[in-house]
């Protein structure tokens, strides 16, 4: 239905704007904070640091380097298809971090573009920033992992979402004129968003999309055919895939849903609040998650948030702009809830989507309590938020310089297994099993097998039968043993590893 713009009507759903609707150089420090996102990225996160293990599981799907990696269960098409335009034809790794570090600097400029209109400039370009410079988005922007496209794809489904909903009056030249409507716009923006969370993560999709479906089925007012139509098809292109897939690969879709909560370790009730907490220190992987929490230092930023949503809230009940700010929290929640309270092991990546949302109210807290006070009591308030982002950001930066040097180390430490294993004659096509066997056999350009846990994909006598036609080798950490099968295979020490080469024609 037509909105009129007679004074008399009801208020907007969220307070109008003036601004043209055609691109604008007002949207111009949206662009400096993608920008120097990316030249963040670029800097602080080598581009030649190699590939990490789920990395090379992805790229390996599409890469002519090496045969693609054995796929479990959980794992989405997305990333593939993200890293296809280069991987397809580049075995260089800085070319593909280069390509994934421009794209995720336009992915977040587009995730919040589309919130102009609902939020003021300057809440959108902090958002961006306080999103921008945690050590986790900056760590994983250039990689090829689904959780940061999961988090752009739940900015732009909401915002357009909520901007679907809303109709902006516009003055020209200080003329009102007739109301237009975003719609058209903003349906395919909430389907592109869906179908971009569904691709990466399909489950991740639904926890984002869950308040939003129930507003429109419960919500008076909220109930838009077109609207869910749009969230429908997003949805159903991502997760229909999956589902195909399981049907053809998985032996069908319990069987694959079965599979994929025993891959990570059993989906139900477990508190990994404090997991989580112990991976903000840089583990990338927490599994199992044990030892001491780290300094206090290290997350107290994670316990603010709670508390900043709440001055968002408040700023935003004032400003007028209630409903996307309690949208954005309700999706956040939800985005989080199963990375806190479902999973037995914890990634500080799995809370990106949940970070990224609560981006804009945190910004719109902060930048209450620096404009709110008055008299004596706003530079007061200025001075200690200034300070307080400034720990924060020295914080972040200590950390994400930490794990970079780790996990540079570690793949440094890959690239030599798999020259070692040139050397020692296992060159393509080939075979190797064991200990970190995924990474390690893509560098080498080898094909991985694994006769048990999670990637298992062969039997002991597929292996055998492999030796006797191309070069295979078991990799074992230097205090472990070999497997049955290898155990006669002559050893050498590569790396920190102790490699078991098969003989010739074994």
């Amino acid at each position: 239905m037509r909105i009129s713009s007679n004074a008399s009507t009801a208020p907007p759903l969220v307070a109008p704007v003036t601004a043209p609707p055609a691109a604008s150089p007002v949207l111009a420090p949206l662009v400096a904070v993608a920008g120097a996102f990316t030249l963040a990225q670029l800097v602080l996160v080598p581009p030649g640091m190699g590939l990490g293990w789920d990395e090379s599981v992805y790229v390996s799907q599409v890469s002519p380097h090496a045969p693609a990696a054995f796929f479990s269960a959980p794992r989405a098409r997305g990333v593939p298809l993200l890293v296809a335009p280069v991987a397809m034809w580049s075995s260089s790794t800085e070319l593909l971090r280069f390509y994934l570090a421009v794209l995720s600097g336009a992915g977040l400029y587009l995730g919040l573009r589309v919130w102009h209109g609902l939020f003021p400039l300057r809440v959108l370009a902090l958002a961006g920033a306080l999103f921008a410079t945690l050590w986790v988005t900056l760590f994983y922007g250039p990689q090829a992992m689904p959780n940061y496209w999961v988090a752009i794809g739940a900015l732009v489904t909401t915002g357009c979402f909520l901007q679907a909903k809303a109709q902006v009056k516009v003055e020209v030249k200080a003329k009102a004129v007739t109301p237009y409507s975003l719609r058209h716009t903003t349906l395919r923006g909430v389907a592109a968003g869906t179908a971009l969370m569904a691709w990466m993560r399909p489950t991740d999709a639904v926890w984002v999309s869950l308040p939003l479906l129930l507003l429109l089925v419960g919500a008076r007012g909220w109930r838009q055919p077109r609207l869910a139509a749009a969230m429908a098809a997003g949805l159903g292109t991502g997760a229909g895939a999956w589902v195909i897939e399981a049907y053809a690969r998985y032996g069908g879709l319990v069987r694959r849903l079965d599979d994929a909560s025993r891959v990570q370790g059993g989906l139900g009730w477990h508190i990994a609040v404090d997991d989580q907490l112990r991976s903000l220190v840089g583990r990338t992987l927490c599994r199992p998650c044990t030892g001491e929490l780290p300094h206090v230092a290290i997350y107290a930023w994670w316990f603010a948030l709670p508390v900043l949503a709440a001055v968002g809230a408040a700023v935003a009940v004032r400003a007028r702009r209630r409903t996307p700010t309690l949208v954005l929290l309700a999706c956040a929640t939800t985005a989080a809830l199963p990375y806190l309270f479902f999973i037995g092991y914890a990634a500080p990546r799995f809370l990106l989507p949940a970070y990224a949302l609560l981006a804009i109210p945190l910004a719109d807290g902060l930048l209450g309590l620096v404009t709110g006070p008055g008299g004596a009591w706003r530079p007061v308030a200025g001075t200690l938020v200034a300070l307080a982002l400034v720990a924060h950001l020295g914080v972040q930066y200590s950390v994400l310089q930490r794990t970079v040097d780790r996990t540079s180390a570690s793949h440094r430490d890959w690239d030599r297994v798999a020259t070692d294993l040139r050397r020692l004659g296992v060159r393509p096509p080939c075979l190797l099993t064991g200990d970190h066997a995924i990474p390690i056999a893509f560098y080498a350009g080898c094909a991985s097998a694994a006769v048990r846990g999670n990637n298992a994909n062969i039997t002991r006598g597929g292996i055998l039968r492999t030796a006797e036609r191309v070069p295979v080798a078991a990799l074992v950490a230097a205090d472990g043993a070999p497997p049955e099968y290898a155990r006669s295979w002559p050893a050498h020490e590569v790396a920190g590893f102790r490699l078991h080469v098969a003989p010739r024609g074994h």
